[in-house]
Formats: structure tokens, sequence, C-alpha cells
């Protein structure tokens, strides 16, 4: 079917044009055979999703198993890896639904495709913001986890899922190029390159404002950690594990920016200048880059966290005595968390009466060995 050049044609609304119409109104080849080389790019695609599946899948089966994980940031975290085995999950259906085969798509499978990819997107963004706010209350209280209730955490998850669900609908329903032929983008032809920009720019701005409340976390923590050395051992190794669980959040922000930044700027190239833009050249660079942020996390996950790196070997053993594989990760002990702030004083001192040791501990914030619910 060919487009008239009058601007009636191009601003009418006619739903009846299919998936190929768009690809050749905007010049983007469908390839019409497999060759030699997509077969090796898609075996290697779906081996990279089978492993981000079954490592994120482990993730949220350490923070489930271990009791030690149950705390509002590490439920937080584990929907963070349930967001990046759905982004498995979607770039794999993308795989299964591109080259000669994009032409047999209908439009509401080719909207399904791009839907993933963006809800799995905006879910990562949103948990990561959660994950900023809730870090920024609990060090500013100066604890080590949040007293948020598993129901307000729940109720958070449901909403983050509930944002990314609506933005992935957003271009099938309301915001696509199908009444206004001339905005398709080359990079997503059913798309209004309006919305690229707006989607690129939102994220954009949100990688900006969590920069900006870690950063200036960081400068909190390192502003109280300097009177640390004035208390006790045990309130310096709490203080400490605040700081270590401060660093693997940040790496997972800092890898999540790296690899997402390149596809985004791209996107709002492609919104801002159209063809000029050339991105159709280095988008699938952008996807590859972008992918592999779902498997990265797991990896920092071992190496910066002992006790998720032992709860993973305790999954992967598949028994409680562990002799299957290397041996059992001993935990910490449990220490006393108390502001560095508060001068150390002895109890006797304490409103001038001896208190019991067990009300003693109240003032501080008593973080216990771990115990780790291991299926039969």
């Amino acid at each position: 079917m060919q487009v008239t050049e009058n601007s009636g044609a191009w601003n009418a609304c006619d739903y009846s044009h299919d998936v190929a119409f768009f690809y050749k109104l905007v010049d983007k080849r469908i390839s019409k055979s497999w060759t030699q080389r997509d077969h090796l790019v898609i075996g290697l695609g779906l081996s990279v999703c089978l492993v981000v599946v079954l490592s994120n899948l482990m993730v949220m089966v350490a923070i489930f198993i271990n009791r030690r994980f149950h705390f509002p940031i590490y439920y937080l975290l584990a929907n963070m890896a349930a967001a990046d085995l759905f982004a498995g999950v979607a770039y794999a259906n993308l795989m299964l639904n591109t080259g000669p085969w994009t032409a047999l798509l209908s439009k509401e499978k080719w909207f399904l495709r791009s839907a993933l990819v963006d809800i799995s997107l905006t879910a990562s963004v949103a948990n990561l913001l959660a994950v900023a706010v809730e870090r920024h209350q609990t060090v500013v209280a100066m604890q080590l986890h949040s007293r948020m209730s598993k129901r307000r955490v729940v109720l958070l998850i449901v909403c983050i899922w509930a944002a990314a669900g609506a933005m992935g609908l957003v271009p099938s329903m309301l915001w696509n190029c199908e009444c206004d032929l001339a905005s398709c983008s080359t990079i997503a032809p059913l798309y209004s390159r309006r919305f690229l920009v707006f989607w690129a720019a939102f994220n954009l701005l949100a990688f900006g404002v969590m920069a900006a409340v870690y950063g200036r976390i960081f400068v909190y923590v390192r502003r109280q950690s300097r009177g640390v050395s004035r208390h006790t051992s045990d309130a310096a190794q709490g203080q400490r594990m605040v700081v270590n669980l401060m660093k693997t959040i940040a790496m997972v922000l800092v890898a999540f920016v790296i690899c997402w930044t390149p596809g985004l700027l791209t996107l709002l190239l492609e919104g801002l200048l159209g063809k000029d833009s050339h991105a159709h050249a280095y988008e699938k660079y952008c996807l590859v880059i972008a992918e592999c942020n779902s498997l990265v996390n797991p990896i920092i996950y071992s190496l910066r966290d002992e006790e998720m790196r032992g709860t993973f070997k305790w999954i992967l053993c598949g028994r409680r005595d562990g002799r299957a594989c290397t041996a059992m990760p001993v935990a910490p002990p449990a220490v006393q968390y108390c502001a560095p702030q508060l001068e150390v004083v002895s109890v006797e001192k304490l409103d001038d009466r001896v208190l019991e040791p067990s009300k003693a501990e109240d003032h501080c914030q008593l973080l216990e060995k771990p115990e780790l619910q291991i299926p039969q």
C-alpha cells in the first residue's frame, strides 16, 4: 500500500495497515530468510537469556530462604531480580519474534513484544528509586534496615509493577503513529517519535534523581563515619555493614546506568532527529548492552555479599550439610549497631539507675545471627 503525499493521508487514522507497511514506510528492512549469522546470534542470545532467568531466580530464592535477608531492602532487591528475570523473558520473546518472523506478527503481537521490554525497564527504574528512598530514610535515621512493615513493602512492589504495566501499554493504546504516519520511528516503526523522546527523557531524569539521592547518602555516611572511632568496635562494625550495603547498591545503580544510558540516548536522538540520527545502525548493540545488565546484578551480589554468596552455595549444593561442594559459610556473630553520634556511657549512668541487659539492648539495633531456612 502506498502513502500519498497529501497531509490528510498522513494524518488520517487507518488501522488496516499491517506491520510490514510501517517497516516499509520508514525504510527499515525485514529479512526474508535466516542467515548463519542470524542463527548464531539467536542461539547465543537465548543462551544468555536462560542464564539471566536462572541467576536472578537464584537471587530470589536466596532472599526467600535466608532469614537474614527478610528486610525491606532485600525484598526490594528481590523485586529487582524479578524485573531482571522478566527482562530475560522479554528479550527471549523478542529474539523469537524477530528477523523473517517480524512480517508475520500482528500489530497486537508486535506491540506486546515491545511492551515487555518497556515494562522490564520501567520496573527496574521504579525499583531503584524505591531502594534509593528506603536507603535515604534508614541511613539518615542511622539504622541498617528500615522498619517498614511487610504490608507496605508488598503494596510498594504492587505499585511498581502497576506503573510499569501502565507505561508498557501507553504506546499500544494511546501514543503510537497509526494516526500520524509522519512521526513513525525508524527504530520502532509503530511507535511515535514523540513517545520515544518522552520515555528516554523520563528515564534519564530518573537516573539523575537516583544519582543525587545516593550522592547525598554517601556524603552523610562519610560525615557520620568520622565519629565512629570514638565508639565501640560493635558500633564501628555496624557502620561498616551500612557502608558495604550502600556500596553494593551503588554498584547495582552504576551498572544499570552504564548499560541503559546508550540505548536511552539512542532513543532520544531518534526521537529528536528521526532518520538523520542513523540510530538504526547501532540500535542492536545498545540492546545487547542493555540485556547484559540483567546478568550483572547476580554477579555483583556474589562478589560483594559474603552471606549471599554462601546462600548461593547452599542452593547449588542441594543438601543441608554442604558436602556436595565447598564448606558452608560461617555466619558472622550478632553485633549491635548504635548511632555513631551517640556517646557511649556505662549502663549504670543511664538515668542514674541500672538497666537490665535486655533493656540496655533496646538502645541499639541488634543484628541477629542469620538463620537459614533450607528445604529438606
